[in-house]
């Protein structure tokens, strides 16, 4: 096994003004499970393609172990690929697809049977082994494919979105069969997804990418507890993390009738460049009932009730008809002004009536209006 070290590796594609990825600086230990996550064309599958020998790197250096891997061909960094599509070989039964790098590598066939077998046996494939892939179904044929990247026996795991073509149940149960497969093998796996909840339940760490950028990485539980800036924070969640500008006006932030006391080191840590506006941040379990004559509270107005059964989410908007949005621009997309609201089932109001909220001690992200990094609590 191997650590993976990205250092200060930037790719700009022939024709581009901007880099797909910009100085990326990331250390993935030896064993670690590390999803790089963002939205779609953020430049995260490209990292994986660098460091895999697919793309050329511009600038920066990439390592596995000790070695400089920069400008070695992708046969010789020993590492073994699992793509979005299955990419198996239809005229050949699984045991053949599974052994077929072994095969190319000339490697005993006893050897490759003996790989073969233990790899379908972990992943349950053992009954598969003479059937083709057309006889399989999706999940089945994925497995295939993790299964044959696993007896290469690599040093580091590269995965590029391979649940995508899994429908929703059989996504959930993959995943969890990855994540176990995984810590069993402790092999270094770096795993690509726009999937933030595949990110939260898989990845020992997540980085977050976004614009080609490193946002941040941590663990699930840092990243949705201290988000380093207002994008992860909105990224990681689900529901999103509700996100607006407010103005500041003494000790409070205000927003319409909406009223969120600020400490004295979030007051402090502003800047003349913020202009004297904030971006606050709460998520929908972080807000609760205001206690009755209430002065500083969050006023919504009840647009929907969903009732899940274990949870129920009240969706609203600000009584007094401002918009909750991080965005000065009026015509900006998140200008839809929603906030959700997670209560016990059967305890909200109806549609139409207005709740009082605020937010509850220690649940308030603070986020600078001109950086939008994360200020002091």
């Amino acid at each position: 096994m191997a650590t993976v070290r990205f250092d200060n590796v930037s790719r700009i594609y022939p024709g581009a003004t901007e880099p797909a990825v910009k100085n990326l600086n990331l250390e993935v230990a030896d064993g670690e499970f590390l999803v790089l996550v963002g939205p779609s064309g953020c430049g995260k599958t490209t990292s994986l393609r660098m460091l895999a020998g697919l793309e050329d790197v511009n600038e920066g250096h990439i390592y596995i172990g000790d070695k400089d891997v920069t400008n070695v061909q992708p046969k010789d960094r020993d590492i073994a690929m699992v793509f979005q599509n299955y990419a198996l070989y239809p005229h050949m039964t699984v045991r053949d697809n599974m052994g077929f790098a072994l095969k190319i590598a000339k490697l005993p066939k006893d050897e490759i049977n003996k790989r073969v077998e233990k790899a379908a046996k972990t992943l349950g494939l053992t009954q598969y082994l003479d059937r083709k892939p057309k006889a399989l179904s999706g999940g089945q044929r994925q497995r295939v494919a993790m299964g044959r990247a696993i007896v290469r026996q690599p040093q580091v795991f590269l995965m590029d979105e391979p649940l995508s073509n899994l429908d929703a149940k059989l996504r959930v149960q993959t995943r969890t069969q990855i994540a176990s497969l995984q810590h069993e093998l402790g092999v270094t796996t770096l795993y690509v997804t726009h999937d933030q909840t595949e990110a939260m339940t898989m990845g020992d760490r997540i980085a977050v990418i976004k614009d080609g950028i490193l946002q941040q990485v941590g663990t699930p539980r840092e990243l949705y507890d201290r988000p380093a800036n207002s994008f992860v924070a909105g990224f990681i969640g689900s529901p999103s993390m509700n996100l607006g500008r407010f103005r500041v006006e003494g000790e409070h932030a205000v927003l319409g009738e909406a009223r969120v006391p600020l400490s004295a080191a979030t007051r402090d840590a502003l800047t003349s460049a913020d202009n004297g506006q904030i971006i606050i941040g709460f998520r929908p379990e972080g807000l609760q009932i205001a206690p009755e004559g209430a002065t500083a509270t969050i006023p919504l107005t009840i647009d929907l009730v969903e009732e899940l059964g274990s949870d129920a989410y009240v969706y609203g908007h600000l009584a007094s008809g401002e918009q909750l949005s991080i965005s000065d621009d009026d015509d900006s997309s998140d200008k839809f002004g929603q906030i959700v609201v997670r209560v016990p089932p059967h305890t909200a109001p109806p549609a139409g009536n207005v709740m009082h909220l605020q937010i509850e001690p220690g649940k308030q992200h603070n986020f600078s209006a001109a950086t939008t990094m994360r200020l002091p609590d």
